[in-house]
């Protein structure tokens, strides 16, 4: 029935509630109990803890939770419900025990719970004991935390207390120690008490070490790993001893002339480095700038950061260089500046008075910053990257009166046809905001590239520079002051352009090249220069620069639309050109001389060494590591294992220290195999830091030597015998 089910849902329900409420009860003293064992035993003893707590727990909140059973839902179903007579067992009772009436009873509950459910019957939360318990756990937790620890009893103690003689004690027990440590004052960082014997501490720190022994030493003494020590003095029943941090180690306490310790470890101190400041440019924001007309200022800012502190103030260097070519002077002047911010950043500003400087046309005027950090005795200087300031001399105004001297360079590049259609392409998109003169400028200037293109492939076909040797045009009027005229002159002259006069030919210029080439060679279209493309590239070549004539006339005419199919079609052709394979170059066969057979391998072997012998191994790059990584082998395969060379290794390592990532790992792992060599962790933990170092294979194979002088000797006779 339905009705039954949802009922025993509700049971369910309850028992849930009441489970988990018993067992919440239960958590604090278990974290408890947990941390009290963690505190006396250590971590195994408090997981066993732990486990046998839940497990306790979890029993009680589940004989907690089997209390309600039907019988208690019963009860709870007449209390709460009035309306059911009295009579909510006859909900659960068998069919056959039933009577008559029984049965017409259990019908009306029925139908009652089905109008009106049942109550919820699940057991409200223990709010109240919850909170108690916590406050009490978490007091519990923090007394057992801050409780402070007992040195633990050793066994020969607890025998003397037990039977209470005095034991002899076999080893000597360290009772209390304390590191203490003071960074410089620069870094503006308290003095602390180390919880461990290791530290991490900037450099030149002081660190202070106290011990108490039992039974007391003759003598005590901190050795680190490069051969260094401390000694420890007494101070009454404290030893202590003092070392000011310079570089990472690690250190061992090490006892003389008395019992030994009863447990030796390596102890680790890390030497945090001052990073030198690092200085930003934050104005301007370029390395070089162009004074603009009316200027008279010149503003720069930087700013400086260190990890510790940086100096208040800075002092700017300002070079000003005068002159050109090989007179130049530098005048150089300094200024303070103070800097604004806190103590790791500041920011520096300075304006500049180009006038009062000097600065004139052709001047460059240079600053840098150079920044102090506070590290005493000694601090760290930075200086910026230099900033330059040019003002460029005007060419227009060094021509006076040397006209004859002074004159305009070309450029000393050609356009390739692929930027004069994105150029032309570029001018079109612009045409609505250009007036129509510039449109035109700007059109000319693309054809003028052009032109200079053609006549650039063209000599390949064996053409000629076009007219006398002079400057490509730049406009449209001197396009036509100079082709049209030359060509109206050559039409007149009823020759082709290729006059070889003398006296026609103008006179040569010195340092004009054009001039210089008309006057001692000219280039024809000879058979020689003829052979070096076949006849399908010279025609693909002709088409290209009968396209770039075509693209010319329309870029030289402003219609940079009109110009562009033919811009593509040349494109086209050159990459034609450039995928072309076929070179005809005159050839002549070569004429061997027969092989004379019966000189074959009939030469004298004397000296030549016997291949049957076996091939030496190569030698390793680095012997020392090669030797301890097959040491370190325990391989199943490995047959004999060779031993590890301690002395060998730690000679490496003082000259190799640079070479590893985390030096003080690498001499923790040598020195925990070294203590104990049968110990697999740590000989794995030591092939762990070796892998990085080992030389990694070579990606080809390496060119062999040319051996002894009889080796060089015979490949210098083949060398010769091939040149022949």
């Amino acid at each position: 029935m339905n009705v039954i089910a949802a009922l025993n849902r509700r049971l369910a329900g309850a028992r849930f509630r009441l489970g988990a409420d018993t067992a919440l009860r239960a958590l604090p003293w278990v974290v408890v109990a947990t941390a009290l064992a963690w505190r006396i035993s250590g971590v195994p003893t408090a997981v066993v803890v732990l486990l046998v707590c839940t497990v306790v727990a979890s029993a009680w909140a589940l004989r907690a939770s089997s209390a309600l059973d039907t019988a208690w839902l019963v009860r709870e179903l007449d209390r709460r419900r009035r309306d059911l007579d009295d009579s909510a067992d006859l909900l659960f009772a068998p069919d056959a025990k039933l009577s008559g009436l029984e049965r017409l009873q259990r019908a009306r509950l029925v139908e009652r719970l089905e109008e009106s459910p049942a109550p919820d019957l699940r057991p409200a939360w223990s709010t109240r004991p919850h909170v108690i318990g916590t406050v009490l756990g978490a007091l519990a937790i923090a007394a057992i935390v801050l409780w402070p620890v007992r040195p633990r009893a050793a066994f020969e103690d607890v025998v003397a207390q037990v039977t209470g003689e005095v034991a002899r004690p076999t080893h000597t027990r360290v009772l209390d120690q304390q590191l203490h440590v003071t960074p410089p004052a620069y870094t503006r960082q308290a003095a602390r008490d180390e919880p461990t014997l290791d530290a991490k501490a900037p450099q030149g720190t002081r660190l202070q070490w106290a011990y108490r022994f039992a039974p007391q030493p003759t003598a005590a003494e901190l050795v680190f790993h490069d051969g260094r020590r401390v000694a420890l003095h007494r101070d009454g029943d404290v030893w202590r001893g003092e070392h000011v941090l310079v570089k990472s180690a690690l250190y061992r306490l090490e006892l003389r002339d008395s019992l030994p310790l009863r447990e030796s470890k390596a102890h680790r101190l890390d030497a945090i480095a001052d990073r030198p400041p690092q200085v930003r440019v934050l104005e301007p924001d370029r390395s070089l700038s162009l004074i603009t007309p009316g200027q008279r200022s010149w503003n720069v800012a930087f700013e400086a950061s260190d990890d510790y502190g940086i100096a208040p103030s800075a002092r700017l260097r300002i070079t000003l260089a005068q002159g050109s070519g090989e007179n130049i002077t530098f005048r150089e002047h300094s200024a303070t500046l103070a800097g604004s911010g806190n103590a790791t950043t500041r920011r520096y500003t300075h304006r500049l008075d180009l006038a009062a400087l000097g600065l004139a046309a052709g001047d460059d005027l240079i600053v840098q910053l150079d920044v102090n950090d506070n590290r005493a005795p000694s601090p760290q200087n930075v200086r910026s990257a230099s900033l330059i300031l040019r003002w460029p001399s005007d060419l227009g105004t060094e021509t006076s009166g040397l006209e004859g001297m002074v004159k305009k360079v070309l450029p000393a590049y050609f356009r390739s046809q692929r930027q004069i259609i994105i150029d032309a392409e570029a001018l079109l998109k612009e045409k609505r905001t250009l007036p129509a003169e510039r449109f035109l400028q700007r059109s000319d200037a693309i054809g003028v590239d052009q032109r200079i293109l053609r006549l650039r492939y063209g000599q390949f076909l064996g053409e000629e520079a076009e007219g006398a040797p002079k400057p490509p045009p730049t406009s449209d009027a001197n396009a036509a002051t100079g082709d049209h005229e030359q060509d109206g002159t050559a039409q007149e002259s009823g020759h082709d352009d290729h006059d070889h006069v003398a006296s026609e030919a103008p006179s040569a210029t010195f340092g004009q090249e054009g001039s210089v080439l008309e006057e001692y060679g000219h280039t024809h279209d000879h058979a020689e220069a003829a052979t070096l493309l076949d006849p399908e590239t010279r025609t693909i070549l002709k088409a290209a620069l009968d396209a770039m004539w075509q693209s010319e006339l329309h870029l030289r005419q402003g219609d940079p639309k009109q110009a562009l199919p033919h811009a593509y079609r040349a494109l086209a052709r050159i990459k034609e050109v450039q995928q072309a394979s076929r070179i005809y170059l005159a050839r002549v066969g070569p004429e061997l001389p027969p092989i004379d057979e019966s000189r074959r391998m009939g030469g004298d072997r004397a000296g030549i060494d016997n291949r049957a012998e076996v091939m030496a191994s190569a030698t390793a790059p680095d012997p020392t590591l090669s030797a301890l990584w097959r040491a370190l082998d325990d391989s199943p395969s490995t047959t004999a294992q060779p031993p590890v060379d301690f002395p060998a290794l730690e000679r490496w390592l003082r000259a190799n220290e640079s070479r590893i990532a985390d030096p003080l790992s690498f001499i923790a792992a040598v020195e925990a195999l070294r203590a104990d060599p049968q110990c697999a962790r740590c000989r794995d933990d030591l092939r762990a830091q070796l892998w990085p170092l080992l030389p990694r294979p070579a990606t080809s194979v390496p060119r062999r030597d040319d051996g002894d002088a009889s080796g060089r000797r015979y490949l210098d006779a083949l060398r010769g015998e091939s040149a022949r």
